[in-house]
């Protein structure tokens, strides 16, 4: 079983302090959310887990070496003048230190397209696809190489609400099939009560709650962390879902 503790994490960048207190312990086999408001720290908290930075605190991973993680930024500036299928292949091969694919390799490329519905898009250039197509074959570079774990910074922001359906559940098939950690920041707070098993909710670089996503989203922490207020309440068929009265009221003085 793959395992990722985060125990008091820090990380700035210069003298600007960004992280002061992330800690978590993350299991394999579901969806973790990473949620917050804008500049809460949680593209810095992946990039800290990732090793792109360093800072006080310890990241500690258990079930797997730090090769077998990927991180997706937001923006994954798509620019090299390949096809969709030599990206995904390049993605897999980065590292290898040859370009021969063997035929178990090649499965992977084509299961991997597969699963995340870019069949069509193979033979396309990178530089022609939408932001909705280009965030699907990010989605499935990060993925071919079947890492223990990944962070995925916003993955759905550009995708219509069918592919974030249809790219929510294969990531969460994923997880279950290999037992691997996945971390989503997301800002999408229904996507995550239906998708997310946990959720870390972090604002100004600290953590102020993780654990079983319905337990962390409750109307005083979504208060909390995004100013509105907000009631969970449960649908005809009886999935949770939020829903947004407004702004917070300030407490009087």
């Amino acid at each position: 079983m793959v395992s990722l503790t985060l125990d008091k994490v820090g990380a700035r960048y210069g003298r600007r302090q960004i992280l002061f207190d992330a800690s978590a312990s993350l299991q394999g086999g579901v969806l973790t959310a990473l949620v917050g408001a804008n500049a809460a720290g949680k593209s810095t908290l992946f990039r800290r887990i990732a090793g792109h930075l360093r800072g006080a605190g310890a990241v500690q991973l258990e079930g797997a070496h730090d090769h077998e993680l990927r991180y997706m930024p937001q923006d994954t500036g798509m620019t090299a003048a390949l096809t969709v299928y030599e990206s995904i292949i390049l993605s897999l091969k980065q590292g290898s230190g040859g370009w021969r694919l063997s035929t178990e390799e090649l499965r992977a490329v084509d299961e991997t397209v597969r699963r995340f519905n870019i069949s069509h898009l193979v033979d396309q250039q990178l530089s022609e696809l939408s932001g909705g197509q280009r965030q699907a074959v990010s989605i499935a570079q990060t993925l071919v190489s079947r890492p223990k774990v990944v962070l995925m910074d916003e993955p759905t922001s550009a995708l219509d609400l069918n592919r974030q359906y249809e790219v929510l559940e294969s990531l969460r098939l994923y997880a279950e099939e290999t037992q691997a950690v996945l971390i989503l920041a997301m800002h999408d707070l229904n996507q995550v009560m239906r998708c997310c098993s946990t959720t870390i909710a972090l604002a100004e670089g600290r953590t102020l709650a993780f654990g079983p996503t319905l337990e962390v989203l409750t109307p005083a922490l979504i208060r909390r962390l995004y100013g509105i207020e907000s009631r969970v309440e449960r649908c005809s068929r009886g999935a949770p879902i939020m829903i947004v009265d407004g702004p917070a009221v300030q407490d009087a003085i």
